[in-house]
């Protein structure tokens, strides 16, 4: 299989999505040796039952606080003790945006350190997601700095349900704004393999999408 598969999170996060269409990710992440699937919450224990059975290297993701980010800071809390307790291995959290643009630094700095401390401590990853394409690169700055600060492993473009796919440009500023140690992953409307290397190439380290499958084969 090609490399970039190594990057790919075969993604479904439809709003309708079946336990069928799970089913069919995880296979589809056993035959091409994806890095991850990411499901919705409600099938993540199944999705870890049938990883475990497929392909047990393959991460188990879903999200919290998706895809608005303004839910209270318990009840994102309480949803990764949730995920982690079905099984989940990443965590993909959606930051309170409405409290960025607001101005209330505070708020969002307590919402990042939640988000971290309720996934670090049950030895799980957070990727938190900025949804880049409302915030202006000051903005993006300062969640940097509060995402170091309290020891975020990922750093993610968005979530694809706004309007504002991922871009180089995204990536690139990411990696330039944020530690070293903190990861990258693009996700949002990355459909062809041009997209995806793009995104690679500029720095990403992990690619979210639903097209890992059309994108393998690409490849290849």
């Amino acid at each position: 299989m090609s490399e970039i598969a190594n990057f790919i999170e075969q993604t479904i996060l439809k709003p309708d999505t079946s336990m069928a269409e799970v089913l069919r990710v995880c296979e589809e992440a056993q035959k091409h040796k994806f890095a991850g699937v990411c499901v919705p919450p409600l099938f993540v224990r199944d999705a870890k039952r049938l990883i475990d059975e497929l392909h047990p290297k393959t991460r188990v993701v879903t999200v919290v606080g998706f895809p608005m980010g303004y839910s209270a800071i318990a009840a994102k809390s309480e949803e990764i003790k949730r995920a982690t307790e079905d099984g989940a291995d990443e965590i993909d959290a959606v930051i309170n945006i409405a409290a960025v643009k607001s101005g209330q630094w505070n708020h969002v700095g307590n919402d990042i350190e939640a988000l971290a401390l309720a996934t670090n401590m049950r030895g799980r990853t957070l990727k938190l997601i900025l949804e880049c394409g409302l915030l202006t690169p000051e903005e993006m700055r300062r969640i940097c700095d509060l995402a170091a600060t309290s020891r975020v492993a990922w750093l993610k473009t968005g979530t694809g349900f706004h309007g504002h796919p991922a871009t180089p440009e995204m990536v690139r500023l990411l990696r330039e704004l944020a530690p070293p140690n903190i990861k990258i992953k693009a996700a949002g409307g990355i459909r062809t393999l041009a997209d995806a290397q793009a995104l690679i190439d500029a720095g990403a380290d992990r690619i979210g999408t639903s097209a890992g499958v059309e994108i393998a084969l690409a490849s290849r």
